[in-house]
């Protein structure tokens, strides 16, 4: 497999460089989408489900095969991946976190939350219910 030319110095992102803040909505956001990835079909559908069966999630939509291009041990590596994409609780992001550790097995999962600052009323209430404990 032929590794694609890296973009142009310009066009690459400093280390250093920091997002600009959020906005006030986001951070007292009740709401958040979580984003991990996965290596099989197979796997995302057990952590799917594990993670809805323990209503730690209202939704798990699983997506792919994606292809993941990122840098491992100083090599650039291209690889089908699974992206699973969790509705959930600001209250259960790090169980959410922690469940995905849990079950998965590469060394450094992804793990992104972002918040959800809208959305449809009806099913953002569905999403409070199936998120809380019975």
């Amino acid at each position: 497999m032929s590794i694609p030319e890296p973009a142009s110095p310009s066009a690459t992102v400093s280390p250093d460089t920091r997002p600009a803040q959020a906005p006030d909505d986001a951070e007292t956001s009740v709401y958040c989408q979580v984003v991990t990835t996965i290596d099989s079909q197979e796997k995302a559908d057990r952590l799917a489900a594990g993670i809805i069966e323990a209503r730690l999630a209202g939704c798990v939509q699983i997506v792919g095969p994606v292809r993941s291009v990122y840098r491992w041990n100083n090599q650039v590596s291209f690889d089908e991946e699974w992206q699973c994409v969790i509705k959930t609780t600001t209250a259960r992001l790090d169980a959410v976190t922690a469940h995905i550790r849990a079950q998965h097995d590469y060394k450094v999962p992804e793990i992104i939350a972002t918040p959800i600052i809208g959305g449809d009323e009806d099913y953002l209430d569905w999403l409070s219910a199936e998120t809380t404990a019975l």
